[in-house]
């Protein structure tokens, strides 16, 4: 028997080389006041900003921009949303990383509201948000939070008392999504890298997570075949090759799509406290603590007995899809769980992922991190003393 589930919506989706162009016929179907949310200078140094700015003066449409550098804080959405509510805007449109979609996408939302958007977040404010919104659509840059498929905007305020915290309603979900990897091409190795992580970690996590279902199980393995053999070279000595860039701009939709039905676990447990005390990218985190929790959960499981076999299975089967051996033989299940070890250990050194004391986190602040963490839907139980084992090994 299938356990019953359900599946949230998707956006409508464009996915393609090019297919940014497909915005010439978008636009004019929501109307001519548009305000376009990118990021600090990467669109614009890429030449695709003039480019687009030429194709909306063609169209007469007037139009408004405004850049976002890093996650998104409450004051700065409160600040764009009162200084456009007047505006009769017809649609708000994000071209950049997951930090530039989801300030977008909360703007968008804040815009019908009088309030602070401190009042909607989840575990901060008192107040449920309505859905109301101005229509949203997203151009990912980069390959990793999956945000132009999902509901909710990460919203971060870094200090001692910070939180990184999500607005979240059904009705946020971008209108429309237009995945061209053609924008990612001149993203640099070291953020591609820790994006690319990002999106491989939330593709594991909702494989493996408790609320799985057959469904999302499909859509979390398809992706992470296509970013398999492409997160490397596209760090490397294939950073200009559409292919590579296709494979993690698909890993990243299906990423965002998964995360949003199935949940995720430990790793971005700790992304949401780690990132709320330090200023420190979400990938980052991701990607240097990934190989870690995958080993510790392995570990719990294998102690388990036979509750824990169903999740090895499932982490073995990853282990084999991960192998580039051409040796058909059938293998012990224990085979496949250490090569799924090896092969994560080797992308973080491969892709020189940063250790989180690059950031100043020392040894000192792991019980507090600790326990401000949550497992979500983590595929094992893990205990204090595991969490900080995962932590003080990427110190």
């Amino acid at each position: 028997m299938i356990d019953p589930f359900e599946v949230a919506s998707i956006p409508k989706v464009f996915f393609g080389a090019g297919i940014r162009s497909n915005l010439d016929t978008i636009i004019p179907s929501f109307g001519n006041k548009i305000l376009f949310v990118i990021g600090q200078s990467s669109l614009k140094n890429s030449g695709v900003w003039d480019e687009i700015r030429k194709k909306m003066d063609e169209l007469n449409v007037n139009y408004f921009q405004i850049s976002v550098a890093g996650e998104p804080s409450p004051s700065l959405i409160d600040s764009y949303a009162t200084k456009y509510r007047e505006q009769s805007l017809d649609i708000i449109i994000s071209i950049g990383g997951g930090s530039v979609i989801d300030a977008g996408k909360a703007i968008s939302a804040m815009i019908p509201h009088e309030d602070s958007i401190t009042n909607y977040l989840e575990g901060v404010g008192s107040k449920k948000p309505d859905g109301k919104k101005i229509p949203f659509i997203a151009l990912p840059t980069t390959s990793g939070t999956g945000s132009e498929a999902t509901k909710n905007a990460v919203i971060s305020q870094v200090g001692e008392n910070g939180f990184k915290k999500s607005l979240r309603h059904d009705n946020y979900i971008p209108n429309i999504a237009i995945v061209d990897p053609e924008l990612a091409i001149s993203c640099p190795p070291s953020i591609t890298a820790a994006c690319g992580m990002d999106a491989f970690t939330q593709l594991y996590e909702s494989y493996v997570s408790t609320k799985a279902n057959p469904m999302m199980d499909a859509l979390s393995y398809s992706g992470i075949d296509h970013m398999k053999d492409k997160i490397i070279p596209a760090c490397t000595n294939a950073q200009e090759d559409i292919e590579v860039r296709a494979g993690l701009a698909y890993g990243s939709l299906m990423s965002g799509i998964t995360l949003a039905n199935a949940g995720l676990g430990v790793v971005h447990g700790f992304a949401s406290s780690i990132g709320g005390l330090y200023e420190i990218p979400h990938g980052v985190v991701c990607g240097t603590l990934l190989a870690e929790a995958v080993k510790m959960n392995i570990k719990k499981l294998n102690s388990m007995g036979k509750e824990g076999v169903m999740s090895l299975r499932k982490h073995a089967k990853l282990g084999a899809l991960l192998s580039d051996s051409d040796d058909n033989a059938e293998k012990d299940i224990s085979y496949y769980l250490e090569l799924l070890i090896y092969t994560l250990e080797n992308w973080t050194n491969k892709l020189k992922l940063e250790r989180l004391s690059t950031y100043g986190i020392n040894e000192g602040d792991v019980n507090m991190i600790v326990e401000k963490t949550g497992l979500k839907n983590n595929p094992v139980s893990l205990t204090p003393e595991d969490m900080k084992e995962i932590l003080k090994n990427r110190l």
